[in-house]
């Protein structure tokens, strides 16, 4: 088994640049079913989750050419309907989370399609409600299958409606216009989440020759077309790697530039890591952290704890919660996050308390962090990455502690974030990759 050894404690100094957006990727790389003609797309990160979805359209029919490291093009002019009754997809569909992403396309443009249960990350229950309530309301009939864990979705007839989403889903929202872009009549998504991603797809979309308006609010309007064309693409930064090289540069006391963040799209992301006393500064497109030896957390104006909790766009993203926890365990004051979204996001934080971070779990959804204000530095320890957001949280508080610290499945962490290593050995931390059986845990 692959793991991480990490010798802390050491100020990093550099640039580094953010990999295309996961969350994006997955995206508009389904969106490519939508039409026969050739769609290029770039700055696509190389990355475990990204690579299957590129696979699995492969194995659906969809001629994939690599252009360079980050660049594809995506020619879906013959797609095999067939293949979605294998064993194969089964398999292969139903360990990736993304793969519930290609229903919306294949539905706008096949009228059919299906989907095992999606697999991913371990942080609790992710409902696929609102996906399958969206396709419904624009008149599509699924059906699922308990014994073989399979969702059989109908879309013959698909036509606009009113939907009014009962979550602001990101996936949910681009699955539902992904179908509806080719539905006949207008259909106008309320409580629609408007993530940058949303934005970017929609704008892709357009460019392929979909009516869609009120981007970048949560009342989307699509009128629908026959047919679409292809276009090109570049993903946008991605969002929680640059929040968490924000945090890397903080808890190392590194001077750390971050390039090409398309800072207008980072919405509220940098004025909640100034909260937390962290020094950045704008600098033409990219964000400037100036080494500090220690940082100081905002209470709210009545001088009471401050709170950061997650919300939908333009709220704060739950991706970087962990990174808020890691972070706030060596700041001056103290702080509560409160994760709403999922329930086992914060279970993680165990690791923290082992490594000498003083924590208060309340609950599953809340935990109190007391800051060190570095007077007592976290120390190496060896721990499990649980998920992608909370192993890249362990690994930058690793990254600060004092002594050796092993982290073991890091498959999770690569599943989010290209070259992590070497990228970090770039800017001088003492990271190695090794082949060790892991301890129970």
């Amino acid at each position: 088994m692959n793991a991480f050894e990490i010798n802390g404690g050491k100020p990093l100094k550099g640039e580094i640049i953010p990999q295309g957006a996961k969350n994006e990727a997955l995206q508009v790389i389904s969106a490519v079913l939508l039409t026969e003609e050739k769609v290029t797309i770039s700055n696509i990160p190389d990355i475990v989750d990204v690579n299957k979805l590129i696979e699995l359209l492969g194995d659906l029919g969809v001629a994939v050419e690599r252009l360079s490291k980050d660049t594809y093009t995506f020619e879906a002019k013959n797609i095999n309907l067939e293949f979605f009754q294998s064993e194969h997809f089964k398999s292969k569909g139903g360990s990736l989370r993304g793969s519930i992403m290609i229903v919306g396309p294949l539905l706008g443009r096949f009228g059919k399609a299906a989907i095992p249960k999606p697999g991913g990350d371990k942080i609790g229950r992710r409902r696929l409600d609102t996906h399958f309530l969206g396709f419904e309301k624009l008149g599509a009939k699924f059906n699922y299958n308990a014994d073989t864990s399979f969702f059989n979705v109908d879309a013959t007839n698909l036509k606009g409606a009113y939907v009014l989403l009962d979550e602001a889903s990101v996936t949910g929202t681009a699955n539902i216009i992904m179908a509806a872009v080719l539905a006949k009549g207008t259909t106008t998504i309320y409580n629609a989440a408007c993530e940058p991603y949303i934005q970017q797809l929609c704008k892709m979309l357009n460019r392929m020759g979909a009516k869609i308006s009120g981007i970048s609010s949560n009342l989307i309007t699509i009128e629908g077309v026959k047919k679409l064309g292809g276009t090109e693409h570049r993903l946008l930064p991605d969002m929680i790697e640059i929040g968490s090289f924000i945090g890397l540069a903080a808890m190392t006391g590194s001077e750390i530039t971050i390039k090409d963040v398309h800072y207008e799209e980072l919405g509220i992301i940098p004025e909640v890591f100034k909260r937390l006393g962290i020094q950045l500064e704008r600098r033409g497109d990219d964000i400037y952290i100036p080494a500090q030896s220690n940082y100081e957390i905002d209470t709210f104006i009545d001088g009471s704890i401050l709170t950061v909790a997650d919300a939908p766009w333009p709220g704060f993203t739950p991706d970087l919660l962990s990174i808020v926890i890691v972070i706030a365990t060596q700041a001056k004051g103290n702080v509560l996050v409160h994760q709403k979204m999922f329930e086992s996001r914060l279970f993680f934080v165990d690791k923290l308390i082992d490594m000498g971070a003083q924590i208060i779990l309340c609950d599953p959804h809340r935990a109190t962090i007391i800051g060190l204000n570095k007077q007592v530095q976290l120390r190496g320890i060896e721990m499990t990455s649980p998920d992608i957001r909370a192993g890249v949280a362990l690994l930058i508080a690793a990254l600060s502690a004092n002594g050796r610290s092993i982290i073991h499945n890091i498959e999770q962490i690569e599943r989010g974030y290209q070259d992590i290593d070497i990228r970090l050995r770039a800017l001088g931390a003492d990271i190695k990759r090794i082949n060790i059986m892991p301890k129970s845990h």
